[in-house]
């Protein structure tokens, strides 16, 4: 594993062996203080990362504008009774590691598609959890497995290292573990036996999981567990493969033997005190952790190499400031494609045929009971209610399985800290890193697989802040609304207004950008982005595939019931009849007079200032919510007009385009095209989906999703009404 500062791209390497100097410099503040560094490590150039816990560090460091909880209780450690519990609950084994250590692949690798992802209390970081059945000689057990952010540390420098510490320590609400599985790259031991150190202080039974020793054997310094568990004083150690499962059972069997306690490393001391604060802690010991990290490393004898090795050559392409980028741009590129273009022929397929299917079958079972059952507002629900939100839940996992398919990949390959690494600088003026401008671009096919890869970023505040900036990339869906307005209103220049609404999605991606720095994320500075570039590797099939349906199965089962709720909403909303000759429930023929159209017609004024307080496009707006795919469908079917093609080409034509332009001109009192421009740009800006709106609350909160609603709401309204109040004067 390389690492490399985006700032000044020092580089180090093993020049040395001094186990004390290796194990200091192969951590790191977040600071720009990069210099050379050994890595402790073994066969290749390890970029180091700074210096780490010197005093001139001291200072608090704010995030999500409070200092983080530096108490930790450790009477509660202690009085933790790691027997069987008598309620029967499982008994709580914590993960923990380094960044790109190859936990999480260990972890999913341990519990497959039975795992829970939920928010830290009061946070908007993510950890995971699922229950993991140990069958041993004698009997079987439930253990709850929990999975956490990677941290370099014990003394917590982002809200997902402090979500880390708290599970591990039992603060915030959480329970205390009854063991820690301490997860150490065989790649980079320097900084895995650091953070081992801390932890092992807490005085929590600790199994050693030894991953990327396949890597290390490459390298001719393959790390035996015997030897490493007799460097820690008998702490077991135990090797596998997160990627191939190898090693797992040897593992459940380390954790059922070792939580009686587990021996404390020599060198290493468990505070006395029962309360102690972390940072003062983590800084007064330093020095005795780095000294007992050099002994464990000159025991392990690794060798080191200072030759150029395969990363090292394909890393001065992909690093490079020109062909770098060239690069990137053609892997996203592919990514863009992979995401709109071959999920459509299988988004179709569920959209018509697994429809049709559907539909036949609900036929079928009503004209068991007559030939009239069918008519009924029952049969209108199944079918356009419940099997609507079904069938668009399904409509999303061909985008969203090959968005989480490549993502993996990226990341397996090595190849995604590389382009954050690139894309950096670019990145810095919002507050954010290069890793962010993956899940943007991604954006303009589908916002919801771009708000999938935020997963990606290692700070849970600059997930949210790129969270809050997908909706505002103009996604496929909305094409079809910008293509058909374009045609009806600006025939000879559609092309033209097309691309200047694209250029207004990146506009307004940096300008609420900027806005949102120096508002709700004031305390989110930009850092020097500091990489642990991890080697290349091929992507295993069988990992793949697992990550891709254990994450399709967290977003079915995330997001489907508020899909499904609010498009029955929906159709309730059309079929209550709200005149006198509206006709019945589920039976009104002019959605007008249904309960949709009144309140189509109640929201219609608030767009006055717009020029489109019209009940067909405030109608159409309200339907957009749930996708913006309908909008056109919506509006032909409230203009009682022939819906036109996808293309709009024939727009400026039909019927439908006559009714458009004249509804349009009619609400703006002459000014048709600025009208026309003003409901584009509102579209462009407001919610892009129901879907999306039930990811964002499924990726950070029903809190932040609605501070993402009501934003895209007011910037969409603001600039719609400036819009339309400007261009009137010349249009």
């Amino acid at each position: 594993m390389t690492m490399k500062c985006s700032k000044c791209q020092a580089e180090g390497t093993n020049n040395e062996m001094d186990g004390r100097r290796a194990a200091q410099e192969d951590l790191c503040h977040s600071g720009h203080s990069c210099k050379a560094c050994a890595s402790g490590g073994c066969g290749e150039h390890h970029r180091g990362i700074a210096a780490l816990f010197d005093g001139q560090h001291s200072a608090p460091i704010r995030f999500d504008e409070q200092t983080a909880d530096c108490k930790i209780d450790l009477s509660a450690i202690r009085e933790t009774d790691r027997k069987p519990h008598a309620d029967g609950s499982p008994r709580r084994v914590v993960f923990v590691g380094n960044p790109n250590v190859g936990k999480s692949s260990l972890f999913n690798a341990l519990l497959g598609a039975k795992t829970r992802t939920m928010n830290a209390p009061g946070t908007t970081v993510s950890i995971t959890s699922g229950q993991y059945r140990y069958d041993g000689p004698d009997g079987s057990e439930e253990w709850l497995f929990v999975d956490t952010p990677g941290t370099y540390s014990l003394s917590p420098m982002s809200p997902d290292e402090q979500v880390a510490v708290d599970a591990l320590t039992g603060n915030a609400g959480m329970p205390v573990p009854d063991l820690v599985v301490m997860v150490l790259d065989a790649t980079a031991m320097s900084r895995s036996l650091y953070l081992l150190s801390m932890v092992a202080e807490l005085g929590l039974p600790t199994v050693v999981a030894l991953t990327m020793n396949d890597l290390a054997a490459r390298r001719d310094c393959r790390i035996e567990p015997a030897r490493l568990s007799q460097l820690l004083d008998g702490m077991p150690v135990v090797s596998l493969d997160g990627r191939t499962g190898e090693g797992q059972d040897r593992l459940a069997s380390a954790i059922a033997a070792s939580f009686a306690g587990t021996p404390l490393p020599q060198g290493l001391r468990i505070p006395a005190d029962d309360a102690i604060d972390v940072r003062e802690w983590t800084e007064s010991r330093a020095d005795a952790r780095f000294d007992w990290t050099a002994r464990v490393l000159r025991g392990l004898d690794l060798k080191a190499s200072d030759k150029t090795t395969l990363s090292d050559r394909v890393d001065r392409v992909l690093l490079h400031p020109v062909f770098g980028i060239l690069v990137f741009l053609a892997v996203m590129y592919t990514v863009f494609q992979a995401t709109t273009t071959l999920a459509g022929p299988m988004q179709d397929w569920f959209d018509v045929t697994v429809r049709g299917w559907c539909t036949d079958g609900i036929d079928w079972l009503f004209g068991l009971f007559g030939p009239s059952a069918s008519d009924g507002w029952l049969y209108s629900l199944l079918v356009d209610g419940v099997l609507d939100g079904v069938i668009t839940v399904l409509t999303f996992i061909p985008v969203m399985g090959i968005m989480f398919l490549l993502l993996s990949m990226l990341e397996d390959s090595g190849y995604l800290a590389r382009a954050a690494f690139v894309m950096d600088r670019a990145m810095r003026a919002l507050g954010l890193d290069g890793r962010a401008f993956l899940p943007i671009v991604v954006g303009f096919g589908c916002n919801l697989p771009a708000l999938a890869a935020t997963r990606t970023l290692p700070d849970s505040r600059q997930r949210v802040l790129t969270g809050m900036l997908i909706p505002f990339a103009s996604c496929s869906a909305r094409l079809t609304v910008f293509l058909v307005l374009a045609h009806a209103f600006f025939p000879q220049q559609a092309g033209l207004v097309v691309f200047l609404m694209y250029v207004a999605s990146v506009l307004l991606i940096l300008l609420v950008g900027v806005l949102l720095r120096h508002t709700m994320f004031r305390g989110l500075t930009p850092e020097p982005l500091m990489l642990a570039l991890p080697p290349y590797q091929c992507p295993r099939a069988v990992q793949l595939v697992r990550s891709v349906v254990v994450r399709l199965w967290q977003f079915i089962r995330g997001a489907s019931v508020i899909i499904i709720s609010m498009i029955v909403a929906l159709w309730l909303l059309q079929g209550i009849p709200a005149t006198a000759n509206a006709g019945g429930f589920g039976e009104v023929d002019d959605v007008h007079d249904s309960a949709y159209g009144v309140l189509a017609d109640a929201v219609s004024p608030v767009f006055a200032p717009a020029g489109f307080d019209d009940w067909h496009a405030s109608a159409a707006l309200i339907t957009g919510f749930v996708a913006k795919e309908v909008v056109i469908g919506s509006m032909s079917q409230s203009y009682h007009a022939d819906e036109p093609d996808e293309s709009g080409q024939n727009a400026d034509k039909g019927t439908f385009g006559q009714k458009l332009r004249a509804s349009f001109e009619q609400s703006s009192h002459g000014h048709g095209k600025a009208a026309a421009i003003a409901f584009l740009l509102f579209t462009l800006a407001y919610t892009p989906c129901l879907a999306t709106v039930a990811e964002l609350r499924r990726q950070y909160g029903t809190k932040v999703a609605a501070q993402s609603v009501c934003l895209s709401l007011a910037v969409a309204y603001v600039l719609a009404v400036v819009a339309f109040q400007l261009l009137r004067l010349v249009l």
